[in-house]
């Protein structure tokens, strides 16, 4: 979720302009300028725009950023002035007026990729970026037209007359023009030297100020930086320049220049890191500077509202900074903190004025709200006014108000502090699910939010909230939008600056889209009645509803071309909108119409498109045709649209790239930028109008005029009274007059009253409640002996100043509270999840729908043997803590009685501990159709909250299990994969094993020379490498296909290994004949170890001997020094056994019974292993009758006692010895 105010980021500039050129590359480009204080349509944003270059085009430090999700443009004070301060865009990204943040993703998606969309708040441009082209507004010629271009240039200049004034058009003849009309008065002043250069920023200093600045910049767009730079000062207003460079170090390269906004005289300029990292400092209007060397590359910077020495800067590596002297020393404030989410106090709102809010991320990756002083944030003097995390990019600070999104699943949550109170939820119509919701505005004591729905993809409803920014009603449905460039998208509404609570919307009904106003925020909305007449008187039959006056609300890219639609303060109820008439709003056909009374009534004033200012603070207006070719005239107009007078600006045909209107100076001049050809250096066109006024004007002059929505006086509960200079008149009005004569309130009527939380209007205009609500229900914060508002299903508009009337019978009535049961008892995590990691507090929120929670009795169970009670609800509200010391799976129960009766409900909280390792145990070769046990040991134990997923044998879909064992037989001889991930505490680990299915096998022990332990790190990788080592080491003395010998060395130290000998595939015909080859192979093996003749080069000078051995190692987990330990002294017990065992054959005719039980073991083990080809009636043995390593362990040495050292060479058996690497 994110927001524009309208203000300037961080620059708030009385005026400043900004030229982009790009020369370097005519073809296919626009004269983009942008400016986020203009008042004009929506924009949702997909992305985010980083405030550097991201590519050829890309200018300059864009100070305003733009971003995903919820946060505005930059700082708002909350003062509704006519001049508010524009961006730098870069990349030629239109005037944004918000960006979305993906609701349910951080949509997230967007509070949404985003969320805000602030309303612009006035329509005076003062600061932008030019791209220098052809064909300002339009696409540019081609290459191969440039020397055609020029040819009909140069016959331009020499016959005096521009392509427009050849071609005759009815707009021309509509011009009033007169043998005595008076001269414009210009001066051209061309940035000679600098025609390489493709970037330039254009500055005015300030009210009242005659200083310009221009810097322009040589951007290589190979390199991706800046090569070149020039600053130049102008003191007399733009007449003429001065380098600069000499005063700042002739090798020094610019890269941004800042203007204070509070002290236009205080001036910051960067270098261009490239060269070197330094910030030039002027506190004469740019006329000398100091330099000051930076540790950090400055990306933004946000100066203060109301003290000028403070800014705060924000660097590449994601730091901020602060500093109290205007950049002469830095401070560090906080590190991780999130581009464009930092914010100054708000002045009469925080108490401290150095206060800064940020959003910043943690260690582990999470987002916090923080605030904290300026020079003074370490961790002991940071705040956290929202407890929580929150979705990343969605903290803003404006106005009253403080909008954060929170990390929830499925549905998006969103919070609203309103004047620094405790954060509340806000409360949406229930089953509005957005997918997209953006902050208009919040300038006018409530919220405009535009909310997609989850049904809606290319257009948005409209909401409004009340005072506090809690309860939203809907204002309107599916308000169109449009892709802007880089595929944001355009909310086609807009806001008319000079009266409150008028809007403008484009409206989706069907498949066709029309245009709608409204006088009293959104409550009524109605179609525009079309002109009465053409331009030529013709009467056009336009009758409502099937035919009306559609208007385009896009604004122009460039702020100093007007856009599709403009308003000014100054000038109220005129409106100026390139529009159609017809059943729906088009593109084609489009002519200009204007209003002078508010949308009541509209006049044709051109067949084509133009640009139109307003001069003389609004008193009159300026025409210039969009410029598709060069123009040297523009015309005015003193009667608000009827007449108008044709004027020449420039000797030369110019192509128009922007003009500067009424720059914050108390003077008549506008400004031209543009140049006369594509080659030619940029030229500045100062045009002084004065003497295009006769006088003066006095009260004789004015004229009264009654705002009213088609006959209805009373507009917003006022009958308000407005003075216009009278149209014709051509006097000056030099600066603001009062613009409201009167104001008188009206007795309230219906139409003053909406819809209020939970209701909805139906057919005959009154308001029921929604399917969804409960009109009886009462707050949980009501209690016995105590008041409550019960609403009448209305609310009075926000700022409607209306009295009496139906005010009483609307209001929300004064009535007790109720004693109830308690009812709807909800319980939940305060981060919203089911699952928590052990040892961590969980902040468990208990909600009371109904009920009187101070005298309800709370108690809630952890369900781990802990239980806490509270006498009221009010004791939980910060809600209640608890660390859970196992992990497990419980369930949290919460009860919730009074006198009455009594709620409760439950929640099921998994409590784990995240897999550090997995390993899975299973034996090297089975035995075909005999089942066997597979398992996979975690550490560390996670009973309950563990899932496996295990892949098997040639099965794609893995199955599921909440045990860490499971039980598998293979029908088919063959080597199979087997795989198990662990998942819990959304971390996952996997293991995988290879495993051989034969119809029998036979195996022997291995053990190495002691060197061999000396270079075993117990690492699976070098297992497997010695493994291969020690196979081909025994097919050297031993003739055995090579993928019938497995060799599996076991983890830990001493090293221990074992030999496997396979039969070939699918030979159970003749089983007796394998199982006697299987025995020749195994003897020739045995000799050879026997005689050390295995033997590998582990590496130059270290050859490791293999024996024969008889210890059968456990199965074992991977390295760990206690297992490796453990096998020491299971080595050594084995020593001493069979040394016992020895001693005890050396003395077995002393013991005759011992006598009889080796002979019995004998003849045992030779039948044993005359069963190699696995008969029916041999004994089946599998993995289950190993249940653990102790037994294993203890079962092999007494097999081993039983059969006498000398005989245990060597055994068959259906599974391995050992069942785990």
């Amino acid at each position: 979720m994110e927001t524009w105010t309208g203000s300037c980021p961080g620059l708030h500039f009385a005026l400043s302009v900004c030229l982009m050129i790009a020369a370097h590359t005519f073809q296919n480009t626009k004269a983009d300028i942008s400016c986020a204080s203009r008042r004009s349509l929506v924009q949702l944003h997909a992305g985010e725009i980083r405030a550097q270059p991201t590519d050829g085009l890309s200018a300059f430090k864009n100070i305003q950023v733009e971003f995903r999700e919820l946060g505005i443009s930059r700082q708002n004070t909350g003062k509704d002035n006519d001049q508010q301060h524009a961006p730098v865009l870069e990349n030629g990204t239109r005037m944004s007026l918000a960006q979305s943040h993906r609701g349910g993703s951080n949509g997230k998606r967007d509070f949404g990729d985003g969320a805000a969309l602030p309303r612009a708040k006035r329509n005076s441009p003062e600061f932008a970026e030019l791209r220098k082209s052809g064909l300002t507004g339009q696409t540019a010629l081609n290459s191969g037209a440039s020397d055609e271009r020029d040819s009909l240039l140069d016959r331009l200049r020499s016959s005096g007359l521009s392509r427009s004034e050849l071609r005759k058009n009815r707009d021309d003849g509509r011009g009033n023009k007169q043998q005595d009309e008076p001269k414009l008065t210009s001066s051209t002043f061309a940035l000679t030297g600098d025609s390489a250069h493709n970037h330039a920023v254009v500055y005015w200093s300030g009210q009242n100020s005659s200083v310009i600045l221009i810097l322009t910049k040589l951007y290589d767009f190979h390199m991706g930086s800046v090569t070149e730079s020039t600053l130049w000062r102008s003191s007399d207003s733009g007449s003429t320049y001065e380098k600069m460079n000499d005063k700042l170090g002739s090798k020094t390269v610019l890269s941004y220049l800042y203007v204070c906004p509070t002290n236009k005289r205080k001036i910051m300029v960067l270098t261009d890191p490239e060269f070197e990292s330094s910030l030039l400092i002027s506190s004469d209007e740019g006329a000398s500077y100091q330099k000051y060397r930076l540790a950090f590359y400055i990306l933004s910077l946000l100066f203060h509202p109301t003290e000028e020495d403070w800014a705060l800067a924000y660097s590449h590596d994601q730091k901020l900074y602060s500093s109290l002297n205007f950049g002469r020393k830095w401070q560090l404030v906080h590190e991780h903190v999130t581009p464009t989410r930092f914010y100054w106090s708000v002045p009469g709102l925080d108490k401290e004025s150095d206060l800064v809010h940020m959003e910043a991320h943690t260690p582990d990756g999470s987002v916090q709200y923080i605030t904290c002083r300026a020079q003074m944030c370490t961790e002991a003097n940071r705040n956290y006014p929202f407890p929580g995390y929150i979705d990343i990019s969605s903290l803003v600070v404006q106005d009253d108000y403080i909008f954060i999104q929170v990390p929830t699943p499925g549905r998006a949550t969103y919070f609203v502090s309103y004047k620094r109170d405790l954060f509340i939820q806000i409360k949406l119509p229930k089953y509005s699910l957005p997918k997209d919701l953006h902050i208009v505005s919040t300038d006018e004591k409530q919220v405009f939010a535009a909310v997609q729905e989850w049904n809606q993809n290319d257009t948005y409803n409209l909401y409004l909230s009340d005072m506090r920014g809690i309860y939203f009603t809907l204002a309107m449905e599916n308000v169109k939008t449009t892709k802007g460039i880089g595929g944001n998208q355009m909310l086609d509404l807009y806001e008319v600056a000079g009266i409150r609570g008028m809007l403008i919307a484009n409206k989706r009904q069907g498949n066709q889209v029309k245009t709608f106003i409204t006088y009293n925020k959104g409550r009524d909305w109605r179609l525009l009645q079309a002109p009465a007449t053409d331009l030529d008187g013709n009467e056009i039959h336009c009758i409502l509803p099937s035919c009306s006056l559609n208007l385009q609300l896009q604004t122009s890219d460039n702020p100093y071309l007007s856009g599709a639609i403009s308003t000014k303060s100054s000038a109220p109820g005129v409106i100026v909108a390139t529009g159609n008439i017809g059943a729906e709003l088009s593109y084609n056909n489009v002519g200009m119409y204007i209003s002078s009374d508010a949308g009541n009534s509209w006049r044709q004033i051109f067949e084509e498109e133009h640009n139109v200012w307003f001069l003389d603070k609004g008193g009159a207006l300026v025409a210039v045709k969009q410029p598709s070719v060069p123009t040297r005239h523009l015309w005015v107009s003193f009667d608000e649209g009827r007449q108008w007078t044709q004027h020449s600006f420039s000797s030369v045909p110019l192509f128009v790239d922007g003009v500067l209107v009424e720059a914050g100076a108390e003077n008549q001049i506008m400004t031209f930028f543009g140049h006369f050809s594509h080659r030619s250096e940029w030229q500045l066109i100062k045009i002084d109008y004065r003497s295009l006024f006769s006088k003066k004007c006095t009260e004789e002059d004015y004229q009264t005029w009654h705002l009213h929505n088609q006959g209805e006086p009373c507009v917003m509960g006022q009958k308000q009274i407005y003075m216009k200079r009278r149209p014709g008149n051509y006097c000056m009005l030099g600066k603001d007059y009062s613009r409201i004569l009167s104001a008188e309130s009206c007795i309230c009527r219906a139409h003053d009253f909406e819809c209020d939380y939970g209701y909805e209007p139906h057919g005959n205009g009154n308001c029921r409640p929604s399917f969804w609500f409960s009109p009886s229900a009462t707050s949980k914060s009501c209690s016995l002996g105590q008041n409550y508002l019960n609403s009448t299903g209305y609310r009075k508009v926000v700022l409607n100043n209306c009295t009496k009337g139906v005010k009483e019978m609307y209001t929300a009535r004064k009535q007790q509270c109720p004693k109830k049961p308690p009812k709807g008892l909800l319980l939940t995590t305060k981060d919203g999840k089911l699952s928590a990691n052990l040892g961590t507090n969980v902040t468990f929120l208990v909600h009371l729908n109904e009920g009187d929670s101070i005298r309800t009795n709370i108690q809630l169970d952890f369900g781990d043997g802990i239980a806490v009670s509270y006498s009221n609800l009010s004791w939980a509200e910060e809600g209640i803590k608890h660390v859970y010391k196992s992990a497990g799976i419980f369930c949290v129960t919460a009860l919730a009685e009074n006198s009455l009766g009594y709620d409760t409900t439950t929640l099921h909280l998994h409590v784990t501990c995240p897999v550090e390792n997995v390993q899975l145990l299973a034996p090297f070769v089975v035995i075909r159709n005999k089942e066997v046990n597979i398992s996979a040991v975690v550490l560390p134990t996670h009973p309950r909250t563990v899932t496996y997923f295990w892949w098997l044998g040639n099965i794609t879909e893995p199955m599921v299990t909440l045990d860490g064992s499971v039980s598998y037989t293979f029908p088919i001889e063959g080597v199979y994969s087997l795989t198990v991930q662990v998942s819990a505490a959304n971390v996952i680990f996997q293991d995988t094993k290879t495993i051989a299915v034969r119809e029998f096998f036979k195996s022997l022990l291995l053990s190495f020379s002691p060197n061999l332990d000396d270079f075993n790190p117990d690492l699976s990788e070098w297992r497997q490498d010695v493994g291969r080592v020690i196979k081909k080491a025994v097919l050297q003395v031993a003739e055995f296909p090579e993928d019938q010998l497995l060799v599996a060395v076991y983890p830990g130290v001493p090293t221990a290994a074992e030999l496997f000998l396979l039969p070939h595939k699918n030979q159970s015909h003749d089983k007796k004949k394998s199982e006697e080859e299987l025995e020749q192979v195994s003897r020739i093996i045995v000799s050879a170890l026997n005689q050390n003749l295995v033997e590998f080069e582990l590496k130059p000078g270290v050859r490791v001997i293999v024996y024969n051995t008889q210890l059968t190692l456990a199965p074992l987990v991977d390295s760990d020094p206690r297992h490796r330990s453990s096998a020491m002294l299971m080595l050594l017990s084995v020593v001493f056994l069979g040394l016992a065992v020895f001693l005890i054959y050396k003395f077995k005719r002393k013991i005759p019974w011992i006598n009889i039980y080796a002979e019995v073991n004998q003849e045992k083990e030779q039948e044993m292993i005359s069963s190699v080809g696995q008969g029916d009636n041999t004994p089946k043995i599998t993995l289950n009758e190993f249940p653990s390593s102790k037994e294993l362990t203890e079962k092999e040495l007494d097999a081993r006692v039983k059969r006498g050292v000398a005989n245990a060479r060597e055994s068959t058996r259906e599974i391995p010895n050992c069942t785990s690497v």
